[in-house]
C-alpha cells in the first residue's frame, strides 16, 4: 500500500504487531495488527502487510485504507500499489 501526500508517513515497531501513521489529523493514528497479520514499513510512505490467511490480511489493509481514503480531486491518501484512482475535474472558470 502506498501513502500519498505531504508529510503523510507511516511506521511499525520492531516486531509488527503495532503500526503508527501520521495522516494530517492532530493527532497519530495507532492500529493493533492481529497476530496472523505481519506489517512492514520500508520506507515512511510505504506498508506491506503480509500473513498466511489471505482474508485477515485484505480485512487488515482495508482498515488501514479506511483511515484515509484517497481523494478524487488530487488523489492524496492510502491507496493499494496496483489502484488506479479516477480523478474528478475541478471548477471550470
Amino acid at each position: 500500500m502506498e501513502i500519498i501526500g505531504v508529510g503523510y508517513r507511516a511506521s511499525t515497531n520492531a516486531q509488527g504487531s503495532i503500526s503508527y501513521s501520521k495522516l494530517g489529523f492532530s493527532h497519530g493514528i495507532r492500529l493493533q495488527v492481529t497476530p496472523s497479520v505481519r506489517v512492514f514499513c520500508s520506507k515512511p510512505n510505504l506498508i506491506r502487510c503480509t500473513g498466511m490467511d489471505h482474508q485477515k490480511v485484505n480485512q487488515f489493509a482495508a482498515i488501514v485504507k479506511s483511515c484515509k481514503p484517497p481523494e478524487v480531486y488530487k488523489g492524496r491518501g492510502i491507496q493499494y500499489r496496483n489502484e488506479i484512482i479516477h480523478k474528478k475535474q475541478g471548477k471550470k472558470k
